[in-house]
């Protein structure tokens, strides 16, 4: 008898192949839509019934059944209000990585089992490896796409049951199958930042939720060169909407850009040209979640990335009595950003994650 996989579908072509691959793997696939926020466009409709429709098309060409799941109140008390903390403290949080945590290894999981699920799947790019029983989370083949560092903080226990039928194949080959295939998804175009705002402006949809305070920008001398439209819109390394254009000096030595969020004085501190301000020399981690298990050593040297997409860079990391982490870096590094996530590897090994609390030897204005 086949064993039954319940893969999380969103309408894209990721997860579109995936369940494809599954069932020509011999796998029962189950197709499971999660509705995670809940909001109409301006003429009414949702504006997941699209992602919907094409998670539709896609299992009846595959002849799978399919369901929908509503985690839209789960997603909100679990990821967006941490969202809104997060800004309003003057951070840059990282909504899909706790969306993975609390959400699609969550009650997506528990939802999988009722339907008789023996394993879930995602669209995700990375691979699985089980080694003496523990669950080793690993880079996928295509580097330019690996997701590992949004899985990040996923448990032994999330990790124990699921498949990623993507972690051998780039996206071309996806995009080829899709075609192939007949698929709906083969050409929708890949979702990009974070996935309730879509393509919406960005300002228009936080001001929505959290009051704005404006502010004075100050440069690198304490010079007042303008005015922020508030803090919680701006993060470091910034260029765009900083509107300074006509301030003088603009002509020579480059454009201006984000070094310093001063939230107690409501100031942004800018550079111009100049972005030696923006680099740190170390940072502190709280929160850290390994992945296979806790470090037999409380110093080692390994890789890490402190953004998406960001090449592999050399640490030395100090394991703290608390559990937090003094992470120095072997070469400085630009624009580490408070409330994004230092995620480690060892090889192609994921070791884990945790939340950037602060960093050391960066700018900071004279008081």
């Amino acid at each position: 008898m086949s064993k039954t996989v319940v893969i999380g579908m969103s309408g894209g072509v990721d997860s579109s192949v995936a369940a494809l691959l599954l069932k020509e793997q011999g796998y029962n696939v189950i197709g499971l839509f999660m509705l995670n926020w809940e909001e109409t466009d301006e003429n009414g409709c949702c504006t997941a019934e699209d992602d919907y429709a094409d998670v539709r098309r896609v299992c009846g060409v595959l002849d799978i059944p399919y369901y929908t799941v509503n985690f839209a109140k789960e997603y909100m008390d679990r990821v967006f209000s941490y969202f809104l903390t997060e800004y309003k403290a003057g951070r840059t949080p990282n909504p899909d990585v706790l969306c993975n945590r609390e959400i699609k290894f969550g009650p997506f999981l528990e939802e999988a089992k009722k339907l008789g699920a023996d394993y879930i799947a995602t669209g995700h790019y990375c691979k699985i490896s089980h080694e003496n029983g523990v669950h080793l989370l690993q880079k996928a083949k295509d580097q330019n796409k690996d997701q590992t560092y949004f899985l990040n903080q996923l448990s032994q226990t999330q990790l124990a049951d699921v498949l990623f039928p993507l972690q051998d194949m780039e996206k071309p080959e996806i995009r080829e199958i899709a075609l192939k295939n007949g698929l709906a998804t083969a050409k929708k175009k890949d979702s990009t930042g974070i996935c309730f705002i879509g393509e919406r402006n960005f300002r228009k949809f936080l001001s929505s939720y959290l009051p704005a305070q404006n502010g004075k920008i100050l440069d690198l001398s304490g010079k007042e060169v303008g005015m922020h439209e508030g803090l919680m819109y701006y993060t470091l390394g910034q260029r765009k909407g900083l509107y300074l254009g006509g301030v003088k000096g603009e002509a020579e030595g480059g454009r201006w850009f984000v070094v310093k969020k001063d939230l107690i004085n409501n100031i942004l501190y800018v550079s111009h040209g100049d972005e030696d301000p923006l680099y740190s020399t170390s940072c502190e981690v709280t929160g850290f979640n390994w992945i296979p298990q806790k470090p037999a050593k409380k110093e080692f040297e390994c890789m890490a990335k402190f953004r998406y997409r960001q090449p592999d860079q050399k640490v030395f990391v100090s394991v703290k009595n608390d559990g937090g982490l003094h992470i120095e870096f072997a070469e400085k590094q630009r624009a580490v950003t408070e409330g994004q996530y230092a995620v480690l590897y060892d090889g192609i090994n994921c070791l884990g994650g945790g939340v950037i609390e602060r960093t050391d030897g960066a700018w900071t204005p004279n008081k």
